[in-house]
C-alpha cells in the first residue's frame, strides 16, 4: 500500500549541514573516528531495510493485527513480523546506538535516532517491539547492578531479547503513586512479585525469544504515594547461568487490548502471579530509575510522530501529483487533460505544506536533542555535559508533546488531501491517523508534558532552563538582525522569544496564589515554546538555504519556501495560544461540576 522513501537527502541537510555533527563528534571522544561517510552508509542502508522489508508489512499488519491464545496466553504477530525481526537482529542494527562493552557498535545516539525515524515512518507497530528495548537497556546500563548488566544487556543489545515498561495499572493511569503490586523478599536476594499491569506495548510477543519486563512495585515497608515504589527486573523465562533461557516465570498476558490503532502491536495486559525479580536500584527509589526507561520513550514517541508525518506527507503528495479534479481558480494548468491534478488547488498546497513543514521542523528538533544527549553522555567537558543536560531535560516535553500534536494535524491535513479515499482503508492513509492518536496519549499525556514542562522545567528552576535556550535565541537574532534578507525569520524570531520571557514570568507571579493557573496555562504554553524552538531552527535553516540558493540545487530552493510557509502560516498560531494561555484558570474552574 503506498510508498516509503527515506528522505535521505533532508536528513543529511539537518546532520551535515544544520547541525556540523561530524566537527560536534571531534569533542566527543567516543565518536572522533565518526565521519560523513560512515553516517551515509548507515542512512542508505537504513533505507534499504526499512523501505524493502518494514514498510510492505505496515497495511497487512494492520488489517491482520495480533492474535492471542487464551489457552497458552501467548501472543503470535502479523504474518511477517517475526521473520522482519530475525533480519533487522542479523543486520546488527539492534546494537547500533549500544555500547561496545556490551556488544554494542558504539555509534552516536544522533545517528540511531535518524534510523529510527525510517523505522517509525515504515511501520510503528513493528518498531515498537525493539525501540522499547533500547529504554530497558538504558535504565539497567544506568542504574542495575553489575551481575545484571552482565547477563541482561548484552542480550537486550543484540536483539537477542526485548524489554518492555511495566508501569501503570488498571485503576491509577498516570498517578502512578497509587499502584498496588507488591514486591515479597526472599531468602535468595530475589523477590515474588504480585499484581496486575496494563496497556504493555509489546508485553507479549514471538519475536524474540525472551522479554525483560521492567515492573513497579512495593516492598512490604514501602511508604504511601511515588516515594515508596521500587523498580523490579522480572523477565519472561528465568535465564540459567550460562545466559540461555531457561524456566518460565509465572509473568502471563491476560489478555490484548482491542484498539484504534497500532494493531500490529500486542498491548497487553500483564498479571504477575508470585513472578521472580531483582531489584534495579535502591528500594523506594524505582520511579527515579524508571525515568530513564521513561525519558527515552518519550523522544521515542516524538519519533513515532515524525516517522508518520513524514510517510503521510509522502504519499499524500504523490497522489496530489497524480489525481485530476476541476480547474484550477486561475485556468487550467493542464489542458491536455479533462481537469488539474489537485495539487494546483491552493488549499491543497496548505495541507502538504502543513505536514512538510511539521516534518523537517520536528527532524531538525529530534536530531538536535539527539546530539545533546551524546553531548551530556560523552564530552569530556563538566560544563557541556550539564548544559546539554538542561537543554534535553527542557526539550524532551517539547519533542513529545508538540511533535506528536502535529503528527496528529499533519496526517489528518494529508488523509484530506485524498477526499473521500482517504477515508478507505485501501488506501492506507486512515491508518497513519489512527496510529497517529495514540502518540499524544501514552508515556505521559500531552497535558501531562505541559505540565513538566511549564512546572518542573521552567518554573521549579526560575527559568533557568528556559533563559538559557533564549541566550542562543537571542545571539542569533543579534547575529543576523541586520541582514535584510534574514528579516522576515529573525524578525517574529526575535518577537517570539520576549513574549515568552514576557509570558513565563506572568503565568509564575500567578502562581504564587493559584497553582491551578499552571494547569490552566499549560497547554497552549508548551505549543508557544515550540513554535520558539521551531522558529529558531526554520530560522537556521533558511540561513542556510539562503547562502546556497544559487547553487543550482533545487533542495535549498524547497527548503527556503518551506521556511517560508512555516512563518506566514504555522507561526500565527502563538497569538491565539498566549491569549489562551493568559486567560487563567477562572473560565475553567468557575462553573460548578453539577452545571456541566
Amino acid at each position: 500500500m503506498g510508498q516509503y522513501v527515506a528522505p535521505i537527502r533532508d536528513m543529511q541537510f539537518v546532520l551535515h549541514e544544520f547541525l556540523n555533527v561530524t566537527e560536534e563528534f571531534k569533542n566527543l571522544p567516543a565518536y572522533q573516528e565518526i565521519d560523513a561517510d560512515i553516517i551515509n552508509q548507515v542512512l542508505e542502508e537504513g533505507a534499504k531495510f526499512t523501505q524493502e522489508v518494514l514498510f510492505p508489512l505496515n497495511h497487512s499488519g494492520d488489517r491482520e493485527g495480533c492474535h492471542y491464545d487464551a489457552a497458552t496466553k501467548t501472543v503470535t504477530t502479523p504474518k511477517g513480523f517475526k521473520e522482519a525481526y530475525k533480519q533487522y537482529v542479523e543486520g546488527g542494527w539492534a546494537a547500533l546506538g549500544c555500547d561496545p562493552e556490551y556488544g554494542g557498535q558504539g555509534l552516536p545516539i544522533t545517528l540511531n535516532n535518524s534510523f529510527y525515524e525510517m523505522l517509525n515512518s515504515a511501520n510503528q507497530a513493528w518498531t515498537m517491539y525493539p525501540g522499547l528495548s533500547h529504554g530497558a537497556y538504558e535504565c539497567l546500563k544506568e542504574h542495575g547492578s553489575e551481575e545484571q548488566k552482565k547477563l541482561y544487556l548484552p542480550k537486550l543489545v543484540s536483539g537477542e531479547w526485548t524489554g518492555t515498561m511495566c508501569l501503570t495499572e488498571a485503576h491509577c493511569g498516570t498517578d502512578l503513586g497509587l499502584l498496588r503490586s507488591k514486591a515479597e523478599p526472599q531468602a535468595d536476594g530475589t523477590y515474588k512479585i504480585t499484581g496486575s499491569k496494563i496497556f504493555i506495548s509489546a508485553g507479549e510477543h514471538d519475536v524474540s525469544e525472551n522479554i525483560i519486563h521492567l515492573v513497579l512495585a512495593r516492598l512490604p515497608d514501602a511508604p504511601e504515594g511515588s516515594k515508596g515504589i521500587s523498580l523490579f527486573l522480572v523477565p519472561k523465562f528465568l535465564p540459567n547461568a550460562d545466559g540461555s533461557v531457561g524456566e518460565r516465570n509465572p509473568i502471563f498476558c491476560g489478555a490484548i487490548e482491542e484498539k484504534m490503532g497500532i494493531h500490529g502491536n500486542a498491548t497487553c495486559q500483564m498479571n504477575l502471579d508470585g513472578a521472580v525479580g531483582t531489584l534495579i536500584g535502591q528500594p523506594h527509589k524505582g520511579l527515579n530509575a524508571m525515568f530513564v526507561f521513561m525519558n527515552a520513550a518519550r523522544l521515542g514517541v516524538g519519533m513515532q510522530s515524525l516517522g508518520l508525518t513524514e510517510v503521510a506527507y509522502q504519499n499524500a503528495l504523490v497522489y496530489a501529483k497524480d489525481r485530476i479534479q476541476m480547474r484550477s481558480l486561475s485556468g487550467p494548468k493542464a489542458p491536455d487533460k479533462p481537469a488539474d491534478p489537485i495539487i494546483v488547488h491552493p488549499d491543497v498546497r496548505r495541507m502538504l505544506l502543513t505536514a512538510k513543514a511539521y516534518a523537517e521542523g520536528a527532524r531538525a528538533l529530534t536530531s538536535y536533542v539527539a546530539l545533546q544527549i551524546d553531548r551530556e553522555l560523552n564530552h569530556p567537558d563538566e560544563e557541556v555535559r550539564k548544559e546539554a543536560a538542561g537543554e534535553v531535560a527542557l526539550l524532551t516535553p517539547i519533542v513529545k508533546a508538540f511533535i506528536t500534536d502535529n503528527g496528529w494535524i499533519a496526517t489528518s491535513e494529508a488523509m484530506q488531501v485524498y477526499g473521500g479515499h482517504g477515508y478507505i482503508s485501501e488506501w492506507g492513509m486512515e491508518q497513519y491517523v489512527r496510529d497517529a492518536r495514540i502518540n499524544m496519549i501514552y508515556e505521559g499525556t500531552n497535558t501531562v508534558q505541559s505540565l513538566d514542562l511549564l512546572g518542573r522545567k521552567i518554573l521549579m528552576d526560575n527559568g533557568a532552563k528556559l533563559r538559557a535556550f533564549g541566550e542562543k535565541v537571542k545571539a542569533f537574532v543579534e547575529e543576523n538582525g541586520l541582514d535584510e534578507s534574514m528579516s522576515e525569520f529573525v524578525t517574529p524570531l526575535g518577537e517570539l522569544g520576549e513574549k515568552v520571557g514576557k509570558l513565563t514570568m506572568e503565568i509564575g507571579m500567578k502562581a504564587f496564589t493559584n497553582q491551578d493557573e499552571v494547569g490552566a496555562a499549560a497547554v497552549p504554553y508548551l505549543r508557544v515554546v515550540g513554535h520558539l524552538v521551531f522558529s529558531y531552527f526554520f530560522a537556521q535553516m533558511a540561513k542556510i538555504a539562503l547562502a546556497k540558493k544559487d547553487s543550482g540545487d533545487k533542495f535549498y530552493e524547497a527548503k527556503l519556501h518551506t521556511a517560508r510557509f512555516y512563518f506566514a502560516r504555522l507561526y500565527p498560531e502563538t497569538a491565539m495560544l498566549i491569549r489562551q494561555a493568559r486567560s487563567g484558570a477562572s473560565n475553567l474552574l468557575a462553573l460548578d461540576a453539577d452545571l456541566f
